[in-house]
């Protein structure tokens, strides 16, 4: 079925800018078995790794991250746009494939030594991931890998992310 799972991607021309090839993911929740696959080899690649708390930045990486934090008994930890979440946060500005961002975390999220799981839906340029992992680091957290359902090599974001363990599903 894994070959089977891109037919439940929705490709996009020129979403959400001209050029881009937007991988909609939600033809793949609206079917169970499809959606329940997914999370189930996303869990298969990270079965080895030993870590306390899943990080995820918003929106549809919430989606898969607090699936698999309750699959495995998990600590989930959002990640966010600036004012959207309601206790006293830390923060990174970076640089992301359509502009520059602020990604907040409340700041006692993740205690100093805690080892974090970073998850997310597509990893394009290694933009997003790559500040969330410098942010939980700066909080004191160890990034012990990442992981999503679509990888877009054709974005290079392994070279952004030389210095973590990348696990996908997918691979465009």
């Amino acid at each position: 079925m894994e070959k089977d799972l891109k037919r439940w991607i929705r490709d996009i021309p020129n979403f959400p800018v001209e050029g881009i090839i937007y991988r909609d993911i939600t033809p793949l929740l609206k079917d169970p078995q499809a959606f329940r696959y997914a999370v189930s080899q996303m869990i298969e690649r990270i079965k080895d790794l030993d870590f306390k708390t899943i990080v995820a930045p918003e929106a549809r990486g919430f989606v898969f991250a607090s699936t698999i934090a309750y699959e495995l008994g998990k600590g989930f930890v959002p990640v966010r746009k600036p004012g959207k979440l309601p206790y006293e946060t830390v923060y990174i500005r970076c640089t992301l494939e359509y502009g520059d961002a602020e990604l907040h975390v409340h700041k006692d999220a993740i205690e100093r030594g805690d080892s974090v799981l970073i998850v997310d839906d597509v990893l394009a340029t290694g933009g997003t991931v790559n500040a969330i992992a410098r942010l939980m680091e700066k909080q004191g957290g160890r990034v012990v890998g990442i992981l999503a359902l679509i990888e877009l090599s054709y974005l290079n974001p392994r070279n952004r992310l030389k210095n973590y363990r990348v696990e996908s599903v997918l691979v465009y």
